[in-house]
């Protein structure tokens, strides 16, 4: 159904919701999506409220120079895009009933008023407490990502080593920094393109970003230029 407003604060609550994980409104460049959606806003959302789409909104605010050139059908309206639906919560009374039949399959572990024989439950507890020692003891390894991070300077008198000190000392578990080096832009500005791994459930790419983004006096801002599971 896509974005219905992006002025109430239903509007603004779904959109931040949609760029929790995500960059940008579509895809993982800024697009005439992003143009749209920017426009549909009378003004910045709340940091505090809604810090995802703040942060999406600041960052397109640095390429409203380039808005008319970015790819994508400007004709379309910002409705056309978001979440496709929205879940609604039932009302129980409405709720379809569970069958006798239904009912009795789920009591898979025998009525409580049936007698068991305590030699079969004390074997049972015995097999369930093996299972879940087993199980324990084969822990998943954790699932990581390799990132590509472009970090956009002011201008090409931005110090491009202290940008790049300032921003490995973020720490982070689950962050591990890579490799790095400077690309030209153009007019004689180069943006620093890092390498970096993180462990998925305990780094959000999101929250790097605004961590790095604090460097106002050197970072203009930054963008995703790849991302893949390991």
């Amino acid at each position: 159904m896509g974005f219905t407003d992006l002025l109430s604060d239903a509007g603004l609550t779904m959109l931040n919701s949609w760029l929790t994980t995500r960059s940008y409104i579509t895809g993982y460049g800024p697009s005439q999506a992003d143009v749209a959606s920017f426009k549909g806003l009378k003004e910045a959302p709340s940091a505090a409220k809604y810090p995802h789409a703040y942060r999406w909104y600041k960052h397109m605010s640095s390429y409203q120079s380039e808005f008319s050139s970015l790819p994508g059908d400007p004709s379309k309206a910002y409705t056309t895009y978001g979440p496709e639906a929205t879940s609604v919560t039932m009302n129980p009374k409405d709720a379809p009933k569970e069958t006798e039949e239904e009912e009795e399959d789920e009591d898979l572990f025998g009525s409580d008023d049936e007698e068991e024989d305590p030699e079969a439950v004390k074997q049972r507890e015995a097999n369930l407490a093996a299972y879940k020692q087993k199980k324990a003891g084969k822990a998943k390894p954790a699932a990581k990502s390799i990132v590509i991070l472009d970090v956009k300077p002011w201008d090409d008198e931005t110090d491009m080593k202290e940008l790049e000190a300032n921003m490995r000392t973020i720490e982070m578990d689950g962050l591990t920094w890579g490799t790095s080096k400077l690309v030209p832009v153009g007019f004689g500005i180069k943006k620093l393109q890092v390498n970096l791994v993180v462990e998925d459930e305990k780094v959000s790419v999101d929250d790097l970003q605004a961590k790095i983004e604090e460097d106002e006096d050197h970072v203009q801002s930054t963008d995703v230029s790849a991302m893949q599971k390991l």
